[in-house]
């Protein structure tokens, strides 16, 4: 069975088990699992259930596996040309790291 899910603008095709990496929400102290009810699709071996815009009564829940988790660096550059002026600025954006646990339609 397989489901996929809107988070934060993007759009992940999940399975049982599957490890992602999602943007870093507030969570509840001691909190252990992270619930995604915006379900767009429900897929298995009957037929797939596409929501319009969402699947009703769907919801995929994931535990957490690393609740801060950082990820690349990246580098931006800005270069004025002919002023010998230049900048380098890097980031790293903070993500959740879940496991897929349950996806129920």
């Amino acid at each position: 069975m397989y489901a996929v899910i809107e988070d934060s603008g993007q759009q992940f095709r999940v399975s049982e088990g599957d490890i992602l990496d999602v943007d870093l929400r507030d969570l509840p102290d001691g909190a252990e699992t992270v619930e995604f009810d915006r379900v767009l699709l429900v897929g298995g071996e009957k037929a797939a259930k596409v929501g319009t815009p969402l699947v009703a009564k769907a919801k995929v829940v994931g535990e957490i596996l690393d609740p801060e988790f950082k990820g690349p660096k990246v580098h931006h550059y800005d270069l004025r040309r002919r002023k010998a002026s230049k900048r380098k600025v890097g980031h790293r954006q903070k993500y959740l790291r879940v496991r897929i646990s349950k996806i129920s339609a």
